[in-house]
């Protein structure tokens, strides 16, 4: 746990865990008033059994106590049984509203704050975290006043039957109460550190999942196992910790339960011995005894609980508090301008732009360039030159350090981020698929298309051919990450994907990589007839795409260093004709007819 949790984990309070109870209040309140009435009809059972031993004492029926004493035994239970029900569904529904909400934000954070918190921890949030809440505060709150209640009537009614014995019970109470509030404390850090162990341990194990292939070529196995292993036998050491502490609860419940019952079985009967307490009285204290440890066990364990609860609370209130994407209001009516009244200006224009993923460490330093639509606007330079970085800015990943990015002749800062990227449409190298079917995939940015669109991009991706090759066709499944598919169909199928959104301005990065010739060649078919709709930004490794596009920008060092055609570049620019150089290592005449051999893979930045 960062120390920033534990300041979380520190500040948070009852009023904070029973603000996530609030949507819920009827429902509680309903069980509270059933654990009530059964505490009452609990409360009258050793009366009952008094009056049966009265009666039998003194000759009397017993047909009518006894009957009562059915009646409040079928109340308790019948009424504990609703109470239980309740609780158990409005649990059930903290947890899904909580897990529904942090689901939304986790959506929502913007990619800053996913880039340097760890997958498997978010996730143990959702999950384990969520769990602990519902016990808190559907049980044990709704647990520990019912037993305040059940407890002090059981002092009252042991008061009016012998107030010395009353004493006698009361000191063991109160031992036990001091050690549990001696250990509250110790529970509530050891379950932090706990619930911080789970999160580590998820996340490593993510992390091997998510690279299995890499991890078997690599023949990480071992290491990984190992590496694993210690973060579950962190775990496994913080969840021991927890439970020693929690274990100290039930014996201080057993000296208030066994002591006290001892102590007031000796002492009660030196008193019946004496006259001074009737069998029936004596038996009936015995019973409110029993209900004065029960309640108080109920109140420990649900303290016990609730330091645990809000261990929880911390971690789940650091992930509700964090700001979301896109958190500026829209902006007022004729603010963002209409694409169809800007066809002469720039889709995409960055002034004197300043940005660094790490404080004083720029990756981009006072750039302003522009993207000119219709047509192809390639992004050239060394690894690290912050060509990837452009293209976040863009699609407001992140946000400038200084300088603006305009999107249509407006702020991408004040534009809504649906707006935003309803006009960009970015593929990444990665081309992520997500599990399910081909149709669900191409649809993912559009789930309105239509079928003959659909159809349109499958043509101009050069899918048709796959798709005709499958036995469901479209509906045929890729996998977890379109691990069914090679890199190449991956790549095109993402590229579908984000032309069905009909961009303004689609970002291309790196899209050839894992292409062969004959797609290659498809693929920059498809470009240039996108292209003539609508802007293309392109970041690739292969000279035959760069030399084709209309405008190449150079960057170096977070800065563009020059800007024009593949033939202008290659008479004026020292560090583009080194590029291309480079990348023709053996050609004879590395400037004449570079379109059409390929070069190494460019790296990019991020």
């Amino acid at each position: 746990m960062t120390q920033g949790d534990a300041k979380v984990g520190d500040r948070a309070s009852v009023r904070d865990l029973l603000t996530f109870a609030t949507p819920h209040r009827a429902a509680i309140a309903a069980a509270l008033m059933l654990g009530m009435l059964a505490a009452l009809a609990a409360l009258a059972q050793p009366l009952a059994v008094s009056s049966i031993l009265r009666a039998v004492r003194t000759g009397d029926s017993v047909a009518g106590p006894a009957a009562l004493l059915a009646a409040l035994f079928t109340a308790d239970a019948v009424l504990s049984g609703f109470q239980g029900y309740i609780l158990g569904r409005t649990g059930e529904g903290i947890v899904f509203g909580l897990r529904r909400a942090l689901v939304a934000r986790l959506l929502r954070m913007p990619v800053a704050e996913h880039d340097r918190r760890r997958a498997g921890d978010l996730l143990s949030r959702v999950s384990t975290d969520t769990t602990l809440l519902k016990t808190s505060l559907a049980q044990s709150v709704t647990g520990a006043l019912v037993g305040v209640v059940v407890f002090f009537g059981a002092v009252i009614l042991m008061a009016i039957i012998d107030p010395l014995l009353l004493g006698v019970a009361l000191f063991c109470v109160l031992a036990a109460t001091a050690g549990v509030l001696l250990v509250a404390s110790k529970v509530r850090a050891a379950t932090e550190e706990a619930q911080k162990s789970l999160g580590a341990l998820g996340a490593a194990l993510e992390r091997a999942l998510r690279a299995v292939r890499t991890l078997k070529i690599s023949r990480a196995e071992t290491r990984e196992t190992a590496a694993i292993s210690a973060e579950a036998g962190a775990a496994y050491h913080a969840g021991v910790r927890a439970t020693a502490y929690e274990s100290l609860v039930g014996p201080a419940t057993n000296v208030a339960l066994q002591g006290s019952f001892i102590l007031v079985l000796g002492v009660g009967g030196a008193r019946l011995a004496s006259g001074a307490l009737a069998l029936e009285e004596l038996v009936a204290f015995l019973l409110y005894l029993l209900y004065l440890v029960g309640p108080l066990a109920m109140v420990f364990m649900a303290f016990t609980e609730l330091q645990q609860g809000l261990a929880a609370v911390g971690r789940i209130n650091e992930i509700l508090a964090t700001p979301v994407e896109g958190s500026t209001e829209r902006p007022a009516d004729g603010q963002i301008a209409d694409a169809t009244s800007i066809e002469n200006a720039p889709v995409a224009r960055l002034d004197r732009v300043s940005f660094g993923y790490v404080p004083g460490r720029l990756v981009l330093e006072d750039v302003s360039l522009e993207i000119p639509g219709p047509g192809v606007t390639a992004l050239v330079g060394p690894s690290g030159a912050g060509k990837s970085t452009i293209f976040s800015l863009l699609v407001r990943f992140y946000e400038a350090d200084s300088g603006s990015v305009e999107v249509d002749g407006t702020d991408v800062r004040r534009m809504p981020l649906n707006d935003l990227r309803g006009r960009v449409a970015y593929v990444e190298q990665e081309s992520p698929v997500l599990a399910g079917t081909i149709r669900q995939n191409l649809r993912y940015a559009a789930p309105e298309a239509t079928e003959e669109e659909l159809e349109e991009v499958l043509r101009l991706t050069n899918l048709r051919s796959l798709v005709d090759k499958l036995p469901r066709g479209l509906d045929t499944e890729v996998g977890d990450g379109g691990v069914l598919l090679s890199g190449g169909e991956r790549q095109r199928i993402a590229l579908a994907r984000m032309l069905l959104a009909k961009p303004r301005l689609l970002l291309l990065d790196e899209v050839t990589s894992q292409l062969d010739a004959a797609n290659e060649r498809a693929l920059k078919a498809t470009i240039s007839g996108v292209s003539r709709r609508c802007a293309v930004a392109v970041i690739a490794h292969r000279l035959s795409t760069v030399a084709d596009a209309d405008r190449i920008l150079v960057l170096d060092d977070g800065r563009v260093q020059a800007a024009g055609t593949h033939e202008e570049l290659l008479a004026t620019n020292a560090l583009y004709e080194r590029l291309v150089q480079t990348q023709l290592i053996g050609a004879r005449n590395p400037v004449e007819d570079t379109a059409s051999i390929p070069g190494k893979r460019e790296e990019t930045a991020r």
